[in-house]
């Protein structure tokens, strides 16, 4: 058996990003007049999506980006946040929308993300740049935490290929984009799911596990192979006896004695989802300043 794993430090390293968002959102400032502009959009009170907002758009303003909020009521109909959106989209002072998940029920999500212009999509949700992404394109947007993990892995691993990865749940937001990323980076992906037989099997044979579950403590320690790479993004919060503490979908303390690397829950893929949110901000920025693209 190996000793503990190298902690993967998202929180550092994402502080690092920031840093160098922050000096090249000023040199696009300094050179074309444009300060990357982020619009995040919330609708309803629910108190953990209040946060989230809340944290981008501090993480935006230290960036020195420019950060516009707008809160609807729950009782918001779809098309009154469309025509919000439309209006955002016109908008060329703005280069980002981010309409913060989930929605009330009267609203269908999937209509809302596709109303945002494809190149002002900084989630990297919309089919359009889903679609970039399934076809091996680099001129979309990627999607903020497989990002993130990427990011992560390759400062553990620099070259991936050749590598196998294991990825545990298949969403929209993070299993599928995970896999097709560490596909294009050369590694044999496996995607494991509700459905799957014998996950257990599957991750054993893994040199990386992207764990995206929810599910806290899913990933135990006869789940690793000696050596291998682990990333957690599940954020779970269970009661303790003195109250309740946040944990990842890995059992951290029978993982990290097998492990070669692993992030950490709290401080290991959160802070870089917020970083990577700040980087596609200032891509799409980037783009609009150079002619890139065209914001209709």
């Amino acid at each position: 058996m190996v000793s503990d794993a190298t902690l993967i430090d998202g929180k550092a390293f994402a502080r690092r990003l920031r840093h160098d968002i922050r000096d090249q959102a000023q040199g696009l400032h300094a050179r074309h007049g444009v300060l990357p502009t982020l619009a995040v959009v919330m609708v309803g009170e629910d108190p953990a999506s209040a946060v989230y907002v809340r944290n981008k758009v501090r993480a935006t303003e230290e960036a020195g980006m420019r950060s516009v909020s707008h809160h609807l009521p729950q009782s918001t109909t779809q098309d009154e946040l469309l025509d919000l959106i439309a209006g955002l989209n016109a908008d060329q002072s703005v280069h980002g929308i981010l309409v913060q998940l989930p929605l009330p029920e009267q609203i269908d999500r999937d209509a809302i993300l596709d109303a945002i212009n494809p190149e002002k999509d900084v989630d990297g949700f919309h089919i359009v740049n889903a679609g970039r992404l399934a076809v091996g394109r680099q001129d979309g947007f990627i999607p903020c935490t497989p990002m993130g993990c990427m990011m992560l892995l390759r400062s553990v691993v620099p070259n991936l290929a050749g590598l196998h990865a294991v990825v545990i749940g298949c969403s929209n937001i993070v299993g599928r984009p995970m896999a097709r990323l560490l596909q294009q980076a050369g590694c044999t992906v496996t995607v494991t799911h509700l459905k799957t037989r014998d996950v257990a099997a599957e991750t054993r044979r893994a040199d990386i596990i992207v764990v995206a579950a929810g599910h806290a403590g899913l990933v135990r320690g006869d789940w690793v192979k000696d050596g291998a790479i682990v990333i957690d993004v599940g954020i779970n919060r269970v009661e303790t006896g003195s109250g309740s503490r946040l944990v990842g979908d890995v059992a951290f303390d029978e993982v990290s004695p097998r492990a070669a690397a692993i992030t950490p829950v709290p401080g290991g893929v959160g802070p870089m989802t917020i970083a990577c949110l700040l980087q596609n901000t200032l891509q799409a920025a980037r783009q609009f300043a150079t002619g890139a693209v065209v914001i209709e």
